[in-house]
């Protein structure tokens, strides 16, 4: 682990002070207090910078890069070499599409940094997100916004700095967007039962305009579900007795039903889940159905392969072809029990456990954990076999899907979908490996891992993210999906589930909602394709019944992540300025919004709250609050007693008589009087202020020549030092008054030439970057040649 360090910048004070606070920059926060309750909805925004996969690489300092991404702004990543090209790239772990702002944030809040941000998906080729090489205004950081489909590197490279600056960054921010294609969804299998029970769901029940209803799906529909997911018993049964229901609800023949309401009445995407199985399938039971309970293995295969294949067939041809079919449910233990549970011990449900001469009289695909990693050879044999079969009962209906979609030339992807207990990644991994090498070798392949998630049973959002990202980098050829999510709205007098932060409130639920969906989003190479929440409207539901409305629901405002949590425009959220103590604080008229859709950006005038009175009395931080027709902006102002320069190592005032060397470190001249000529060797630095030369001023191969508010009676030539300013306002460098000619050539790094009067020819050549004036023209009596022309 990097060990932190704190780093000093230019404030006075170690604490800043708070004037206000700005709202998140991703179009305006909405609240949906028109439903049941209230929460606070804004689109979801990620800091990649801040997932465990992330990385960064510097070209120098490589000790301290981590500290660029430790979500710590009092630390730094900080270059070995304060020189041109110094750089650190962060490696977002895989490709993104919708990433869409990079925040980056310097340590010296007293200095200007020069730079350009890059992205890029390979590492090689590179496209420049924001350009800030001209930069001439100190300040901490800055945001930029861009459409880069792709990325997966985002780099920050220097190509300038002010004198006196500590090279390198305090955090890089790279932050991403809820995709269009990611799909939003539910499991709403009970819809059938509530059609049948005369059931009224509307957006806004009690108003004149009750919106969308009475239908559940028009409801969802009109909040932003876009696909719903059927679970299929084979033959309905109850759970405890075993015999046929008296409705078959979520049977074959009212599936086929509830699919064309779905596909072929309201358009949305339609997910078949197979239980195979009479009544609920889930990881602590698997029975058959009883119509196969008593078939022999090779003729169960057969059964599994025909049933899954004439189903998707009936589907197809009633024009509800399933986008996706998942073959079996939650299955991590196996599916369609058999005589292997003598080794399982499995007690549920009561029939299988009460009828076991038909329910386990014949093999199944139960798997025998209890043997995994076993010594005992004939337990091996058993764990084997049992895979096997598992195995080879799953590929037959991997197969079926694949024939059927063949054979009627559709396109519907195939899923697999288990879950990740909590505390046992282990065993998921060794499921998917076990699972996957089976499946292919038996000529079978899923497009989709799907994973349930409620943290009662699969631990924190923070661990069920490393989970599904450990098992989305173990096999990166393959989607993911979380196939069923829930949080209540109510119980527990608020309090949180166990293992979640969210309270049991509607906002609670919307957090702890968006928390997954942002899960899925975030899944490296957007390998994360969909969020379902498993039956809205019947289990830790998304809705409340009406007072004194009978059978009637309306949604709570919680259901509203569904079509809020996309941006729809992407601001820059914050602006970063550094003024002296008793400056005026200006700001920006206007700042960038990027538009998700089509990626274009414009210019929107912000409107600031008004500036405190005497803001700028003392050093310190403070923030000030604006806002645009997309969202919220915040200027973060820092305040300090003088900008940053260089550090002194030699200190001269008073008097110097005769010549000067300077051949290393630092000298600074503070209100000196020099009776000769000063000369500045290869790498050391001079700092001038106030002073007055009588002689030459001659800097080779030099680090760094600062001259402020001096005069100078002679030439004044720099070749080859990295870094030159004289004169420059914009930092407090006052101009200067020379005598003579000055020369600046091959400069490589900051080139500064402002508000000076020349009485002489100005001259410079080939320098890296052409000297700038920040807007204060020379006044000079000679010519202007080369570089120097415009200043």
């Amino acid at each position: 682990m990097m060990r932190k360090r704190p780093i000093r910048t230019t404030l006075g004070i170690a604490t800043a002070a708070a004037v206000a606070c700005g709202g998140l920059a991703l179009g305006a926060v909405a609240p949906a207090s028109a439903l049941f309750g209230e929460a606070e909805i804004a689109p979801i925004e990620s800091n990649l910078s801040a997932k465990s996969w992330a990385g960064v690489d510097a070209s120098s300092g490589a000790s301290t890069a981590g500290l660029a991404i430790d979500q710590d702004e009092q630390t730094a990543w900080i270059a070995g070499d304060a020189s041109a090209s110094q750089w650190l790239t962060l490696d977002l772990g895989g490709a993104y599409d919708n990433v869409r702002k990079v925040r980056v944030v310097f340590p010296d809040a007293g200095a200007v940094y020069q730079y350009v941000v890059e992205s890029s998906a390979d590492g090689t080729s590179w496209n420049v997100i924001a350009d800030h090489s001209a930069n001439q205004q100190p300040g901490r950081g800055s945001v930029d916004v861009f459409t880069q489909p792709g990325t997966r590197y985002v780099r920050v490279t220097f190509t300038g700095a002010s004198p006196g600056a500590t090279l390198g960054i305090s955090e890089l921010s790279v932050y991403n967007y809820l995709r269009e294609d990611l799909v939003l969804g539910a499991d709403a299998s009970w819809v059938d039962n509530d059609v049948a029970e005369g059931r009224n769901y509307w957006v806004n029940p009690t108003e004149e305009d009750r919106g969308a209803g009475p239908h559940l799906l028009d409801v969802l529909q009109d909040r932003g579900f876009e696909y719903i997911r059927l679970r299929v018993f084979n033959e309905p049964r109850s759970e405890n007795s075993g015999n046929v229901s008296a409705v078959p609800y979520q049977g074959p023949e009212r599936s086929l039903e509830v699919a064309k309401w779905i596909k072929a009445e309201r358009d949305m995407g339609l997910g078949i889940d197979f239980h195979y199985a009479d009544s609920w399938a889930d990881p602590i039971k698997q029975p058959k159905p009883r119509a196969w309970a008593e078939l022999e293995f090779d003729d169960l295969t057969d059964a599994v392969y025909e049933y899954t294949y004439d189903y998707v067939e009936q589907l197809i041809e009633q024009g509800t072809t399933p986008d996706k079919v998942a073959i079996g449910n939650e299955i991590l233990n196996g599916f369609m029990y058999g005589s292997e549970n003598a080794h399982i011990g499995a007690t549920n449900p009561a029939y299988f456990r009460n009828q076991p001469e038909i329910y386990q009289s014949q093999p199944g695909g139960g798997l025998l954990w209890n043997y995994w990693g076993s010594d005992d050879p004939e337990e091996q044999r058993l764990y084997d076999e049992a895979w096997d079969r598992f195995t080879t009962l799953s590929a037959a209906g991997i197969r079926a899907v694949r024939d059927v979609s063949a054979a009627h030339r559709e396109d519907i992807d195939v899923e697999t979908h288990i879950i990740i207990d909590n505390g046992q990644l282990d065993k998921t991994l060794e499921f998917w490996d076990q699972y996957l090498t089976r499946v292919n070798a038996k000529g079978a392949d899923p497009d989709v891992l799907a994973h349930s998630y409620y943290p009662q049973y699969h631990g924190s959002p923070d661990h069920y993210e490393f989970n599904v990202n450990a098992v989305a980098a173990a096999h990166p050829e393959y989607k993911i999906d979380v196939a069923e999510t829930s949080y209540p709205a109510s119980g527990g007098d608020g309090s949180p589930m166990p293992n979640s932060p969210y309270p049991r409130t509607v906002q609670g639920q919307a957090d702890a909602l968006q928390r997954v969906f942002q899960i899925a989003n975030d899944i490296p190479n957007n390998q994360g394709v969909g969020v379902l929440a498993w039956e809205p409207a019947r289990w830790q539901s998304l809705f409340s019944s009406v007072p004194g409305m009978t059978r009637t629901w309306e949604p709570n405002a919680s259901i509203d992540v569904f079509n809020q949590s996309r941006a729809t425009h992407v601001v820059e959220d914050t602006v970063f300025s550094t003024a002296l103590v008793g400056d005026e604080i200006v700001l920006p008229e206007s700042v960038r919004a990027l538009a998700t859709a089509d990626g274009s950006a414009e210019s929107v005038p912000v409107d600031w709250d008004a500036v405190p009175d005497d803001a700028t009395g003392t050093a310190g931080r403070l923030t000030i609050s604006g806002s645009t027709e997309y969202g919220s902006v915040t200027a973060s102002v820092d305040v300090v007693d003088e900008f940053a320069g260089l550090a002194c190592d030699r200190v001269i005032t008073g008097r110097h008589a005769g010549p000067l060397s300077v051949s290393g470190g630092v000298t600074c001249l503070d209100g000196t009087t020099v009776s000769g000529p000063v000369t500045v060797r290869a790498g050391a630095s001079l700092q001038v202020d106030g002073a007055t030369i009588a002689g030459p001023v001659l800097a080779e191969g030099a680090a760094a020549v600062v001259i402020c508010n001096s005069r100078i009676n002679g030439p004044v030539t720099s070749s080859g030092t990295s870094s030159v300013t004289i004169g420059n306002p914009v930092l407090d460098c006052a101009p200067n008054t020379v005598t003579g000619p000055v020369m600046v050539t091959r400069t490589s790094w900051w080139n500064v030439i402002a508000g000076n009067t020349i009485n002489g020819p100005l001259m410079c050549s080939g320098n890296t970057e052409a000297p700038v004036n920040n807007g204060a023209p020379n006044t000079v009596s000679g010519p202007k040649s080369a570089q120097c022309r415009d200043l």
